[in-house]
């Protein structure tokens, strides 16, 4: 067996947590993981890893070897991009995790797009609303909205996108039209549930700023649900425009206190800070920067 090998076993089972995530990693089972790992301790005549039922620590040994090993494969897979790049094509597997709503509207025609150019690439997608764990789960870029909570990722911005408040006409004729936010407490506000504040803040023409807090008998994971609820009727909603920009061109659903605004989030392309990230990774995100450049597809022009 290579020192390669046993050297890339060792960074992939610290990095992922476990033997079992590092094995769907590199698509080879726990046991060869774990006999690649045991042959370098073997080679070295040391112990690198200290093993529980539940968990995997570094000893004084592993930890630096551990360091230098990222190193090393960094540099290697970057020799080894830079002498195929001169003459081959794009090619190989590109792990990709996205929101559920905004990837299959929005990233999805992207992904074929870019298949046709590089036909020899192949996407793995995890479409989904919950945070990923990037180096655990072996995902290679992941699309966030939002705020960045995870520091230690690289992240390249793709898009703004603005917050809304919107509800149905019907909606409104029954409630009323608010004036101002405050007016706002007597509605339901259909609330995305992953979002951690209750409160929303605000900023008005004239500058002024505060916080309302809506009450809500409805809350999803799902801003395509909630924008479907609004529509038939059942409250309002403060979504992302992506969600909304189609409703509200169609006139179902009215842009509530067009004065006032919510905040705006970001599109971010988010990936490992590895020394060398991969020329199909690398050309994926720069693809995804080119195409949503400008304004927006989702942009609302609010008169």
């Amino acid at each position: 067996m290579s020192r390669y090998e046993e050297i890339e076993a060792f960074v992939r089972t610290i990095e992922a947590g476990s033997f079992t995530q590092a094995a769907k990693q590199l698509g080879l089972s726990k046991s060869a993981i774990s006999r690649r790992l045991s042959d370098l301790e073997d080679r070295l005549g040391t112990q690198l890893v200290q093993r529980t039922t539940r968990s995997l620590s570094l000893t004084e040994a592993g930890d630096s070897l551990f360091q230098r090993g990222v190193g090393l494969l960094a540099d290697w897979n970057e020799a080894e991009a830079d002498a195929a790049s001169e003459n081959c094509a794009l090619a190989g597997r590109i792990r990709l995790a996205a929101p559920l709503s905004f990837g299959v509207q929005y990233l999805g025609p992207a992904i074929l797009d870019f298949l046709e150019l590089h036909p020899d690439v192949d996407f793995d997608i995890d479409f989904s609303d919950r945070q990923i764990d990037l180096i655990s789960e072996g995902v290679d870029v992941a699309i966030r909205i939002g705020e960045l909570n995870d520091s230690t990722m690289v992240a390249r911005k793709l898009a703004p996108v603005e917050m809304l408040a919107v509800a149905s006409p019907a909606y409104l004729e029954k409630q009323g039209y608010p004036n101002r936010p405050k007016d706002l407490i007597g509605f339901n506000e259909l609330r995305y549930s992953n979002k951690t504040r209750k409160s929303w803040a605000y900023s008005g023409p004239n500058g002024e700023t505060g916080e309302v807090e809506i009450p809500s008998s409805l809350r999803a994971n799902n801003g395509t649900f909630l924008t479907e609820a609004a529509i038939a009727g059942q409250g309002i909603t403060i979504s992302p425009s992506f969600f909304l920009c189609e409703a509200v061109q169609s006139g179902k659903l009215e842009i509530v206190l067009p004065d006032y605004s919510w905040a705006e989030v970001t599109v971010y392309a988010v990936y490992p800070p590895t020394r060398h990230l991969s020329l199909r990774v690398r050309t994926w995100v720069d693809f995804l920067v080119e195409r949503f450049k400008g304004t927006p597809p989702w942009a609302i022009e609010i008169n």
